[in-house]
């Protein structure tokens, strides 16, 4: 044999081999999720228990539950604008047992918002699905002088620096800072590490105003402990028919929404996100998920992992460029 036809052999061993290997990948990714989920998946939240990000998970967590048989835990993580979580999940193994419920909080404002994050937004990470969009209330204490949001704002632009309001996620606190840019008036930014904890000073007068999820926020309007001046979309909310939009109440061009959303750890099989993809996406639909759609005023949303990819990367830019806007320089 002379060394040509040795090298085209060994050639051809390594590409057999190549293919065997990729064979046995392909079976084991295509067996691991058929199994998947053998045990019980952990939904991690960068959000506090109560948040809408942590409802929507339990929902979730409960339909899949009943179409597996496996627990869904639910591990919030609150705290950094949502890094905490986000890079526990990035740290977790890629086997679509850790999965991160979140928000354009950790996937699209966080990469403009800080000079340095512990985890990366799309590297560390790979889309499952699209869970939602949503809206958010300017609320005040019920007991505030204000009774619409001219009063309101103008308030603020006799009394610069002396209101504040509270955010606990980028969502609400970008909704804030688009508030006192279109508006033109200087409000004080106070930091919380979830819109709940925000509400709770809100309700016992440290702060005095804050736009937040529905679902956080509505119930307590409908308490009669907060009142609602207006909406941040350019559609009102079916919760709140009477309230008008931002820009209805004059903040012309207002629009500030948000939207949730799973990824799981980079590396994770494909087999294994198309399953996870197929179970969430059912979820949605559950009696569970359309109550919390219903009471958090938003809708369901799914995706595929690519049109999420896709979708993320727009928002990006576009919360970029509001950050920008805003002149909000990274922490």
């Amino acid at each position: 044999m002379n060394r040509s036809t040795s090298l085209l052999n060994q050639g051809r061993r390594h590409a057999m081999a190549a293919a065997v290997l990729a064979l046995g990948a392909l079976q084991g990714g295509a067996a691991h999720a058929q199994a998947y989920p053998a045990k019980p998946i952990t939904f991690v939240v960068p959000f506090a228990a109560g948040s809408a990000t942590d409802q929507l998970a339990r929902a979730l967590g409960q339909s899949i539950t009943n179409d597996t048989k496996q627990a869904v835990v639910i591990d919030n993580k609150a705290g950094a604008s949502g890094m905490i979580a986000a890079s526990a999940v990035a740290k977790s193994a890629a086997d679509g047992y850790s999965v991160l419920i979140t928000t354009n909080t950790t996937h699209a404002a966080n990469e403009h918002l800080y000079k340095k994050l512990s985890y990366d937004p799309v590297k560390d990470f790979v889309p499952v699905t699209g869970l939602g969009k949503g809206g958010q209330v300017l609320v005040v204490n019920a007991t505030a002088p204000y009774k619409n949001v001219g009063e309101l704002l103008a308030f603020a632009k006799k009394n610069p620096g002396k209101l504040s309001f509270g955010s606990g996620s980028s969502s609400s606190r970008m909704a804030g800072e688009m508030l006192k840019q279109l508006a033109s008036v200087d409000i004080l930014h106070v930091p919380y590490k979830s819109n709940p904890l925000a509400i709770t000073d809100l309700l016992g007068g440290q702060i005095d105003l804050m736009i937040t999820d529905t679902s956080t926020g509505v119930p307590q309007v409908k308490a009669g402990k907060l009142r609602a001046l207006g909406y941040s979309t350019p559609k009102r909310s079916a919760q709140l028919p009477d309230v008008p939009t931002l820009d209805e109440a004059g903040v012309k061009g207002y629009d500030m929404g948000y939207w949730f959303a799973a990824y799981v750890p980079a590396g994770t099989p494909a087999p294994v996100v198309a399953r996870l993809n197929e179970l969430l996406t059912a979820a949605t639909k559950s009696a569970a998920a359309k109550s919390f759609y219903d009471n958090a005023g938003s809708e369901a949303w799914t995706t595929t992992p690519d049109e999420l990819a896709k979708f993320q990367a727009a928002e990006t830019q576009k919360w970029g460029k509001v950050i920008k806007a805003a002149g909000i320089e990274a922490e």
